[in-house]
């Protein structure tokens, strides 16, 4: 993760840094725009459409690098791309089964215990997903310390991940992230052999970003400017749909 110093604001990424490249795309606040709740995000057939060509021009390598589980990623559209799921816990190739550990006993404790938490807190969601749970306050901004502090207890307790994002914590089994999803596709056709690239905007991307420079590769932070290991930066996700675009364009 990246210090908690200042960043300033960082360059453009040239069009050429997509040639020859193994790109990992973040979803939500990347190619769609963050809604209020999960369910709200929908995804249209221009953009589905222009991810098809790119990963044609790519020879296959592009992956769809998301903390929503993969059911929900196929559900949304993305059936036939490389999907890593709920933060590199979940591998699926177009038309295959997903690799994903079995779920833990312990997400539907925790799940429990946001539920009641939720009960009585209007505007706060409990998202349940194949192997993780999430506790998003959006719309109730001012439970986000009661919330950090319920999901930091219930890791401990329950001997599990504590995942922040955008208005959530998310629990889940560790020992992934998308940074370790990065690594792991690299090694495998049709990513491997490319330079990895990852566009994303939270600070689970984070991750993605050092491991692509680690891999010869490079990180693009879509949004304001922020501590980032990211060497690259879009200032928001219509500026990646046009990058994305260009990319297709130069080809």
């Amino acid at each position: 993760m990246p210090d908690s110093s200042p960043s300033p604001s960082l360059p453009a990424p040239p069009i050429g840094l997509l040639t020859g490249a193994a790109l990992f795309l973040d979803f939500d606040g990347t190619l769609a725009p963050i809604a209020d709740t999960p369910e709200g995000v929908v995804v249209d057939k221009d953009l589905l459409a222009l991810l098809r060509r790119l990963r044609d021009d790519l020879d296959g390598r592009l992956a769809i690098v998301s903390g929503r589980a993969i059911t929900t990623l196929r559900d949304l559209g993305f059936g036939d791309f490389l999907l890593a799921g709920t933060h590199g816990l979940e591998f699926a190739e177009p038309g295959s089964a997903v690799e994903a550990p079995e779920k833990l006993p312990a997400v539907d404790e925790a799940a429990a215990a946001f539920s009641r938490f939720a009960h009585d807190k209007p505007g706060i969601l409990v998202e349940r997903k194949s192997i993780s749970v999430g506790l998003h306050f959006r719309r109730a901004p001012q439970w986000g310390s009661a919330a950090r502090e319920l999901a930091t207890d219930l890791a401990d307790q329950l001997d599990l991940a504590v995942q922040p994002g955008k208005m959530l914590y998310e629990l889940r089994p560790g020992g992934a992230d998308k940074g370790s999803a990065v690594h792991t596709l690299m090694q495998r056709p049709p990513m491997a052999g490319g330079t990895p690239v990852f566009i994303g905007d939270d600070v689970t991307d984070e991750e993605g970003f050092a491991a692509a420079r680690d891999l010869g590769g490079a990180g693009i932070l879509v949004g304001p400017p922020r501590a980032t290991l990211a060497a690259f930066s879009l200032e928001q996700v219509a500026a990646v749909r046009h990058y994305l675009e260009r990319g297709v364009a130069a080809d």
